[in-house]
């Protein structure tokens, strides 16, 4: 019930009152629910008059609590400070709690104000939610709006914005965009920065009002800065928000300007809003009529009232507005002059039906009780759409073919069926017919209008007429559809474009469900309670009535034209496509549903091609010729058929029968479901073309057109005019042929016409007769259908066979009084664009347009591909070689940089670049639009060519033909390929072209001149389109190759533009011409080209969006399907065909986590060829760690139901692929025993059969419904392994290309292969192994100083690993912790688990091998302790007799205090005579005389002192290992053993021992000689540097193992070393073929001895100061003459013991500051310092870097020759550095730092001390072990003998005067120099070494260059390097001659050379096989490198001389240098080190 307002104020008014309900406001309802308004009912288009009614009285009852006054309401709502208003698409922001603007997805919720940004900024603000919302008028506009935030997802923010804008403009009116700011969303992890610059190319983007958020909206910051841009807005705004009154205005402004020719501006809102029916209209007249007295006023008034209160009552499609606008927009549509042809048609139908109504069937309205018409138009309660069809007498005018026989043509209208007419004028005010007439065609209109959107709204389309339905929406993957034949009425649509999209013909006949909602409530069969007579009575009679309020289900064609008109026009063009491609009818001539308009949807035929073929007679023979044209400008007959009047037979049957009998071209009445109702086909103009195959029993030798009329002609004369006007031949259907028929003024003027006419006339039963030439009369009464059909063809065929008028679609653009969807002004746009590139191209020879204007992908491209490829095949000087390649590479790029500013080049990037995205989509397909049609006669031309000469071919082939001819035919053949390669020309070529300019510009850095377009956007062009749905080339088709410069930077833009999504990489493999990509096409929505002639070269990728239904259920975001050339192209011949197709075969199956195998037909052969190359082909994925999947389809299977025939099928092919299996792991090397061996593999799953895709023969045949089956089941079964899947990342993508290509560049793919991003992810990984070796270093380094520190005071006498392993415990976990997150969260976590365990077990071993060094350490520290017990022992004793004697001396001397000189006089002579008596009997200990014990072993070992005399003076012995050449070293072998008998005492004569060394020093010249010529020079040097090295290596860890420290050195360490090394060099000798002199014996001793000897005194040194007594009391001398000092001044006890303690804190603390800054250094450069934070490839390449910068030649050999030792060097040296100078301060302030920690420790530990004495008031001795208690972790603290300070009982004082003494070392030790480290135990460049130099140090067999991998045991993980180098640069060179190598091995292994693993070896090796040779070679991983490796270029030019002066070889002959090597500076040898 309602109530007038009780304050009397008018209702309606939006600024005065609150419309609210009883139970809540209606503005807090949700959007959906104002749709609804009061009842369930959503759309129902008839409103009930008796409702009306009642909503009238209802107005003057007493109701109460509906309508609130204005007043009232606004004292109990707060008003919001800011309205704001959410528009866009709801993709663009995440809706969730934590989102701060935007918590909830209720929409238009306008009262509540939101409580986050309440919380966030204290305001009251308002968030109105219409994302996705595209009707405003579902939105009351009560409230001013301060913005419109338009939120925009990163990626579409371009296309999003521009449709984002003009639907605010359409909606709310153009003022609102002065209140809009556009907010870009974007993922956490993406970067937008590019997305401002590409919004300031659209005109209406401001700047100022633009910001950027995630799309979760949770970051307080953004949403602040927002508010405030926001504030900004507001404040510059006049006024500062816009209101409901702004809107109506612009739109009552807009409404007469609506622009009618735009698509998608078919049907506003106010115009769908005018939804009343007739029997509304009629319902108020009767009331105006009864009402005399208050005539129209009281209509007016009945019309307001509802409007006011009746929401609830009053249902419409679309809520209504305000009355007041309301009444506006009624007006202004019944005064409306526009649709002027569809009013004339509306007035001609209408007197049809008067004319008819006496034969008419249908029940007029009129004669019908008031009673009957109100149950009819009574709406049905819950009923979601009310159609309005249901009734008679709402039926639509016009009955369609649907109609059965007999039926009326038309149905009255209740508005028109009142006899006087009273009610239509008094509905108008009006009198006159012109006022009549009027209100009748608005009435018709309205009614129109409301059936519309009520079908709209039934197929859940009603917000689609305004936001199309595009390629977008269907260019991703979405839910499954099920396979049934039903669904339910909402999902009608979606299920009719999804089956279409998958090429389902059975799309239109799906039916609607009977147990779905819309039939819910249908009543069931009605009983009429009758028996016996009565019964047989009844059963003549009309007493079952028909239940007419039932709801029928909606006819086929309106689901497809609703969609149709639903769709923009790319969605348009694809759909209809797809409907060709069914072998559907096509829209020709469309009426709009809204305006009548007449419109012909030229554009979506642009892109259809057709094919057919004719058979011609000429001289007795038959001649087939293939056409294949766009169909817009082919020129063929066209054949019209309509019809005049009603009639029972079906025009469209008729048609099919005439097209092809078994399929259904036209739909006509008899089709599954069919209905009487049917709204939007009346006046569409299908057209079908027939196309012969070229057989005997094709019905026409031509394609012909056929257009067929929909409904009655009569009232759809424009569309009748424009059909006779085209048509070849007018087919006409009547009823009857009577004179005074209706029809037959149209029959006469057809038949005056000069064009060909046939009639068919349903009430005559005569056969065809012709009247008079071209004119044909036929009956059709009691004839079979195909009777008629062949008497029609031959009649169609004889008129054909004559001269005939041509019909060609393209002219239709010229037809007047239609709109043509061509002259979109956007259309137009992309047109003109288009044309100015095609203007270039007309009147060329299309064997030329390439060569000409796309030279940088021609011959230029094709020597830059076999160049690049012979890099790989390398023979003779390679690296010459290589540099004269790399140079033509260079020269060819220069090439195309030059030939790449063609015109049309320019034209296209520019068109590209500057159009916005529907632009450029417009004239990217006019452009092909254009190319395809001025290369079709061409190409057909050459393909007919090409056919007949093949057939030419096989015809000899047959015959056996050996002959020359046959060899002519093949190579005409080759050349008419060649042809049709040049001509083949399409988009993909331009693109290809802009990829070749890109990368030659950019190999070559050259920067855009001016006329130039700018070529470093072309990728993010590309990416651009790539992302919006086209097709990217992979692989270049014609060369077979992968630019990847090019596809990297397009994947890279992307990336930048969508983020580094996870990508699902689905690949297909196949036969030539099996359907591959139609398959593809089908399944996803793609668009790979498939038509004949344009078969797919080459590999090509495109972007299938995983769309947010179904998002959840997988791991990646996209599925990128790479669509491939066929296998066993017939281009391709012999070695050719197998070497590309396994090239093909291997990269794509690499790229893709699953492969599709096409295989075509039953051929066992061609089977057998396929299965061999795509075995292998995952064979090499097996032996490189990939591991996709594979599912093989098996297409084109005589019977796929035949579940045996498919067993059986299945169990062949795995025979084949086991034995395949088998083949392939010989050929590469490998053990498989069947295919399951290869690659995971069920037989049962993974093999899926398709039905041949063509149900009948081409071209007229449609797809085969069990392909479209196939394809749904194959896609579902994709997905759901998919869903299994992670994918990959698009940067993992990229990077796999990059590495399966240069792998396939080599001829040994698995040998080449090197997985890039793998080897990322492993040095990653490294990184963290490094940071948490050092977390466990940096603990255990803590626990060492601890427990060193109590063994050092006596507190510890044994360390156990297992306290140890406990003390770290903690830390341990910590890092266990670390590492499982890191295995289990990082995103690469499947790669990484390939190494978890073996990570786990290192870091266990490290935690082991740290605690067993420790206790090593720590042992010896006891060993020393112990060792040193006796002293210790002593150190009391003497102590307290040196403190009581210097007291006792003190007291004597106290008068001379302050005389200094007599003082330190007194105390060194007391001092001497103690020192004296305390060591009597003590044998001081000896410092090592190195001089004497090696003149003592020398004699020894029988050398000559003047040897050993000469190698020390020279130096010599130091150089040893670093010689280049050991030739002076060397002696034969039996003179050096005659003497070194000698040498040994043999008893020989002296003058013999003279002869025998005369004779060596005559022949040394030759023997040297023999050294340096001989085959194995290199190898015996190196074997010589080896032998060194070892040497030293043992004897060093063998004087380490002596207990030099704990027990003191002895000469018989050094003597046990000499003869050591002795008897190695004599073992050595007798395996050589050569003997060494013994100059080498002695230099090699002296350098042992030298490394040994810094060992030797260090420990000496050690054990000297902790076993001397004399040492000790001499360090103590100082700190007792202080102490005698201050007794001599009187000092107490206290004083003297304070300096005491001070005294020991001072070299304590010392130490401890040192070690801990030495730590803290390390620590700080470990993390920071960016050399020693990484891997060790990272470390490796500073060291390189360093040694560049220094250009120091021994630091290089050094290097080269002991690559541990120069890093070593490096650490120290950059340890200095830091220290020193680059960071001294950082250094400084750290010890600053420590030495404040030490004070704060000692400070604490007296005052405890002090307090615990004085609370347990013990003596001395106890607070000496507390203080040194509370230290004894931190400091090495000699506990001081207390017994001559027993007297100290003053504690505070004592603590006073250590702090004063306290405060002097500090301030003393702040000040401390840095180098006092080096004399402690820690040394920050000793922790680094430890930690960094722990890593793999095995050189590589070929160039010596080091591993680089961090672990030092990383097996089974192979050696590896980022860089090699040239051999020459240790010492390689040609065997027999002294030219140096200066090859890399990683040429070498891409070349065709061998090498021999030792010089006596007669095996060779090739080098691409270098891991066949066993040993060091098999365990090292070197790949072809296409990197410069600048670095060792630069090297070896900038130390040539030094190198071959070392050497004592050359580069020259075959090591000659290449000039290329000496053009590269150290400056970009340098940069090149970040290559690593």
């Amino acid at each position: 019930m309602e109530e007038e307002n009780q304050d009397k104020t008018p209702a309606g008014r939006a600024e005065e009152c609150d419309v609210n309900s009883e139970t809540r406001p209606v503005t807090n309802i949700k959007a959906e629910e104002l749709q609804d308004s009061g009842n369930e009912t959503k759309c129902d288009a008839v409103n009930d008059p008796v409702e009306d009614q009642q909503s009238e009285s209802n107005n003057n009852t007493d109701g109460g609590s509906e309508i609130k006054s204005g007043s009232s309401a606004s004292n109990e709502k707060v008003l919001p400070e800011l309205t704001l208003v959410l528009i866009g698409d709801t993709n663009s922001v995440e809706i969730g709690f934590k989102n701060i603007l935007l918590a909830h997805d209720e929409q238009a919720n306008m009262e509540q104000f939101s409580a986050k940004l309440y919380d966030l900024c204290g305001r009251h603000i308002s968030v109105i939610n219409m994302l996705g919302l595209q009707n405003t008028d579902r939105f009351p506009l009560n409230e001013g709006i301060h913005a419109f935030l338009l939120l925009l997802p990163n990626g579409l923010h371009i296309s999003h914005y521009s449709s984002g804008v003009q639907w605010l403009e359409e909606a709310f009116g153009k003022d609102s965009l002065t209140y809009l700011m556009t907010v870009v969303t974007h993922e956490s992890d993406e970067n937008c920065e590019s997305a401002l610059t590409e919004l300031k190319s659209n005109s209406r983007f401001v700047e100022e009002r633009y910001h950027t958020c995630t799309r979760s909206m949770m970051d307080e910051k953004e949403i602040i800065a927002l508010l405030d841009k926001i504030d900004v807005m507001v404040s510059e705004n006049d006024p500062h928000c816009y209101s409901g009154a702004m809107c109506d205005q612009n739109k009552e402004q807009k409404e007469p300007l609506e622009h009618k020719s735009h698509e998608e501006e078919r049907i506003h809102s106010s115009v769908l809003q005018q939804n009343e029916t007739g029997d509304e209209l009629e319902e108020r007249a009767a009331t105006t009529e009864r009402d005399p007295a208050n005539g129209a006023k009281q209509a007016d008034k009945n019309h307001d009232s509802t409007r006011e209160g009746g929401d609830t009552e009053n249902k419409s499609v679309i809520p209504s507005v305000p009355s007041d606008q309301e009444e506006a927009d009624e007006g202004k549509e019944i005064n409306s002059e526009s649709s002027s042809n569809t009013n004339e048609r509306f007035i001609k139908k209408r007197s049809a039906e008067k004319d008819t109504s006496q034969t008419s069937e249908t029940v007029s309205a009129a004669t019908k009780p008031r009673k009957e018409l109100e149950e009819e138009s009574a709406p049905k309660p819950n009923a979601k759409c009310d159609p309005v069809d249901e009734p008679a007498d709402v039926q639509h005018c016009e009955k369609n073919d649907n109609n059965t026989a007999g039926d009326s043509e038309t149905k009255s209208v209740p508005s028109a069926t009142k006899k006087n007419g009273t009610t239509d004028m008094n509905l108008c005010g009006n009198k006159d017919k012109q006022s009549e007439k009027i209100c009748e065609e608005t009435n018709m209109k309205k009614q129109y209008q409301a059936q519309t959107e009520t079908l709209l709204c039934r197929l859940h389309l009603q917000d689609k007429l305004q936001q199309k339905i595009s390629p977008a929406d269907f260019l991703q993957i979405g839910p499954p559809v099920k396979q049934d034949q039903e669904t339910c009425e909402n999902d009608l649509a979606h299920t009719f474009l999804y089956r279409l999209m998958i090429l389902d013909y059975r799309a239109r006949y799906v039916s609607v469900r009977k147990d779905s909602a819309e039939f819910s409530n249908s009543k069931p069969v009605p009983e009429i309670p009758h028996t016996g007579q009565s019964a047989l009575e009844a059963l003549y009679g009309n007493t079952v009535s028909s239940d007419k309020s039932k709801q029928s289900h909606v006819h086929p064609m309106d689901v497809q034209m609703a969609v149709f008109h639903c769709s923009d026009s790319f969605f348009k063009q694809n759909m209809i496509r797809k409907l060709s491609q069914c072998q559907y009818a096509l829209p020709l001539l469309v009426p709009d549903p809204v305006t009548m308009d007449i419109e012909c949807p030229l554009w979506t035929f642009r892109q259809m091609r057709k094919t057919w073929k004719m058979t011609q007679t000429k001289d007795n023979l038959n001649t087939d010729t293939v056409k294949s044209m766009l169909i817009c400008n082919a020129k063929t007959p066209m054949v019209s058929f309509f019809r005049l009047g009603s009639l029972s037979q079906s025009k469209s049957q008729l048609m099919n029968t005439l097209i092809n009998d078994r399929h259904n071209t036209f739909f006509h009445r008899n089709c599954p479901g069919s209905t009487k109702s049917r709204y939007l086909m009346d006046g569409v103009a299908e057209i079908a073309w027939y196309c012969p195959a070229g057989k005997p029993n094709d019905a026409f030798t031509d394609c012909i057109a056929f257009c067929n009329l929909h409904g009655d002609a009569l009232f759809n004369e424009k569309q009748r005019d424009i059909l006779t006007e085209k048509s070849s031949v007018s087919v006409v259907l009547v009823p009857t042929l009577d004179k005074g028929d209706k029809s037959s003024t149209v029959i006469s003027a057809l038949f005056m016409s000069a064009k060909p006419l046939i009639i068919l006339t349903a009430d005559n039963d005569s056969g065809a007769v012709q009247m008079k030439e071209g004119k044909y009369k036929m009956g059709l009464k009691d004839r079979s259908q195909s009777d008629v059909s062949n008497e029609l063809e031959g009649i169609i065929r004889n008129i054909l066979s004559g001269p005939h008028a041509s019909f060609q679609l393209e002219t239709m653009a010229e037809v007047s009084g239609i709109r043509v969807d061509e002259d979109d002004s956007l259309c137009q746009k992309g047109k003109s664009a288009a044309e100015g590139i095609v203007k270039l191209l007309q009147g060329m020879d299309a064997l030329k347009i390439k060569d000409t204007f796309l030279q940088c992908q021609g011959q230029l491209w094709r020597k830059w591909c076999r160049t690049n490829k012979e890099l790989y095949r390398l023979t003779g000087h390679i690296e010459k070689e290589k540099s004269e390649k790399e140079q033509q590479l260079k020269q060819i790029r220069q090439d195309q940089c030059k030939a790449s500013c063609s015109e049309l080049m320019k034209l296209f990037t520019e068109s590209l670049s500057s159009l916005k995205s529907t632009d450029r989509e417009y004239f990217l397909n006019w452009t092909q639009i254009f190319i395809d049609a001025l290369c079709t006669d061409d190409l057909s031309s050459i393909l007919q060519s090409y056919d007949e000469k093949w057939s030419e071919v096989l015809a000899l082939k047959k015959k056996h033909d050996k002959s020359d001819q046959l060899k002519m035919k093949q190579t005409e053949l080759e050349q008419i390929s060649t042809k049709l390669q040049s001509a083949t020309f399409g988009l993909e070529h331009m693109f290809r072209e802009m990829g070749q300019i890109y990368e030659a510009h950019e190999s070559l850095k050259k920067q855009p001149t001016s006329g130039q377009t700018d070529w470093s956007k072309y990728p993010e062009l590309a990416a651009e389109l790539m992302i919006s749905g086209h097709p990217m080339e992979l692989m270049d088709g014609d060369t077979g190759h992968v630019p990847l410069t090019w596809i990297s930077s397009l994947l890279d833009e992307v990336i930048n533009k969508l983020g580094n999504k996870r990508v699902f990489v689905l690949s297909v493999l196949g036969v030539q011409s099996s359907g591959k990509s139609t398959m593809l096409n089908a399944m996803f929505g793609l668009q790979f080209a498939v038509s004949a002639g344009r078969c797919t070269k080459g590999a090509f990728m495109q972007l299938v969006r995983v769309s947010e239904e179904i998002k959840k259920d997988f791991q990646f975001d996209y599925v990128l399907v790479v669509d491939t050339e066929g296998l066993r192209a017939l281009e391709l011949e012999g070695n050719t065909t197998l070497h590309h197709d396994n090239e093909l075969a291997t990269f794509v199956v690499g790229l893709g986590n699953m492969t599709l195998i096409n295989i075509f037909g039953e051929n066992p052969a061609d089977m057998q060829d396929v299965l061999q190359i795509v075995v292998q082909a995952f064979m090499r994925m097996k032996q490189v760690k990939l591991s996709p999947s594979c599912v093989f389809v098996h297409q084109n299977v005589s019977d796929i139901a035949a579940s045996e025939m498919n067993l059986d099928g299945k169990r062949r092919l795995q025979e084949k692929l086991d034995q395949m299996a088998k083949l392939a792991a010989e050929e590469e090397g490998c053990d498989a025993e069947c295919f399951s061996d290869v690659i995971a593999f069920d037989v049962q799953k993974d093999v899926k059969y398709f039905a041949q895709l063509w149900e009948g023969s081409p071209p007229m045949a449609p797809p085969n419904p069990g392909y479209s089956e196939s394809i749904q089941e194959l896609k579902t079964f994709i997905l759901s392994k998919a869903s299994q899947s992670k994918g990959i990342t698009l940067k993992q993508f990229k990077s796999k290309i990059h590495d399966l290509w240069n792998a396939l560049l080599n001829e040994n793919f698995v040998f080449s292969f090197r997985n890039t991003h793998e080897i990322a992810v492993y040095r990653k990984l490294e990184v963290q192994y490094g940071h948490w070796t050092w977390t466990l270093r940096s603990n255990m380094l803590t626990i060492e100083n601890q427990l060193y520190n109590r063994i050092e005071n006596g507190k510890l006498d044994t360390v156990e690993v297992i306290y140890l392993h406990e003390q770290m415990g903690k830390t341990y976990e910590e890092i266990k912790k670390a590492m499982t997150t890191y295995f289990d969260d990082d995103r690469d976590k499947e790669m990484l688990a390939q190494w978890r365990g073996r990570f786990e077990n290192k870091i266990k071993e490290f935690q082991d091998d740290q605690a067993r060094g420790v206790k090593r350490k720590l042992d010896e520290v006891i060993q020393q302790k112990n060792a040193c017990k006796a002293l210790d022992e002593k150190k009391p004793k003497f102590e307290s007799k040196l403190l009581e004697k210097s007291k006792d001396l003190a007291h004597r001397f106290k008068d001379k205090a302050n005389d200094e000189e007599e003082l330190r006089g007194q105390f060194d002579s007391f001092w001497s005579g103690c020192v004296s008596e305390l060591t009597r009997g003590i044998e001081p200990i000896k410092d090592i005389n190195y001089e004497d014990d090696h003149l003592e072993i020398f004699q020894h070992l029988c050398f000559e002192w003047t040897l050993i005399g000469k190698s020390r003076s020279s130096g010599r012995y130091n150089k040893i290992l670093s010689v280049g050449n050991y030739s002076d070293y060397v002696v034969r072998h039996k003179t050096d053993q005659q003497l070194r008998d000698h040498q040994h005492g043999n008893k020989k004569d002296m003058g013999i021992v003279n002869k025998i060394t005369a004779a060596a020093s005559h022949k040394f010249t030759k023997i040297r000689n023999f050294f340096n010529s001989c085959d194995d020079q290199y190898e015996e040097q190196e074997r010589i540097r080896s032998f060194i090295e070892n040497v030293r290596e043992q004897s060093l860890d063998a004087i380490k193992s002596k207990p030099v420290a704990t027990r003191g050195y002895s000469p018989a360490y050094l003597h046990e070393v000499a003869n050591n090394v002795k008897k190695k060099v004599t073992e050595f000798e007798s395996k050589r073929k050569y003997a060494l002199k013994k100059e080498f014996t002695v230099d090699l001793v002296l350098f042992v001895f030298d490394r040994a000897e810094g060992w030797l005194t260090e420990s000496h040194k050690k054990f000297k100061q902790s076993n001397d007594a004399l040492f000790y009391l001499e360090s103590k001398k100082e700190q007792y003459y202080n102490i005698f000092k201050s007794f001599c001044k009187g000092s107490s006890s206290a004083v003297v013991f304070g300096e005491l303690i001070c005294e020991e804190l001072k070299s304590s603390t010392v130490e401890a500051v040192c070690n801990k800054t030495a730590f803290c250094i390390a620590d700080e450069m470990k993390r920071n310092f960016p050399a020693f934070n990484g891997n060790r490839s990272n470390l490796e390449k500073h060291v390189l870097k360093s040694l560049a910068e220094k250009e120091d030649f021994d630091g290089f050999i050094t290097y080269v020759r002991n690559p541990r030792k120069q890093v070593e060097a490096f650490i120290k040296d950059e340890v200095q550095k830091y220290v020193f100078s680059k960071q001294r301060d950082k250094a400084q302030n750290i010890l600053k730092k420590n030495v404040e920690d030490i004070k704060q420790l000692v400070s604490q530990a007296l005052f405890d001390a002090t307090e615990e004495i004085k609370k347990e008031e013990g003596d001395i001795d106890m607070w000496m072990e507390e203080f040194s208690s509370l230290l004894i972790d931190e400091l090495t603290f000699n506990t001081i003998w207390c017994q001559n300070f027993r007297d100290i009982n003053d504690f505070d004082f004592l603590k006073g005067e250590i702090e004063r003494g306290l405060k002097s070392i500090m301030e003393e030790m702040s000040s401390l120099s840095l180098d006092k480290m080096k004399e402690f135990r820690m040394k920050p460049d000793e922790i680094l070494i430890d930690q960094l130099c722990n890593c793999c140090w095995v050189k590589c067999p070929f160039c010596a260059a080091v591993c680089t991998n961090t672990l030092a045991d990383h097996s089974p993980d192979k050696h590896s390097v980022p860089f090699h180098r040239p051999s020459g640069i240790k010492g390689w060179h040609f065997r027999n001659t002294d030219q140096l190598v200066i090859d890399f091995c990683t040429t070498l292994v891409a070349s065709d050379r061998y090498f021999r693993t030792h010089h006596d070896s007669d095996k060779r090796f090739p080098y691409k096989e270098y891991p066949k040779a066993g040993g060091e070679y098999a365990t090292w991983t070197i790949t072809p490198d296409e990197s410069k490796l600048i670095y060792w270029k630069w090297f070896v030019c900038r130390f040539q001389q030094q190198l071959e002066d070392y050497y004592e070889l050359k580069f020259h002959g075959g090591g000659e240098i290449p000039n290329e090597w000496r053009t590269h500076s150290k400056e970009e040898a340098i940069k090149s080190l970040d290559e690593m």
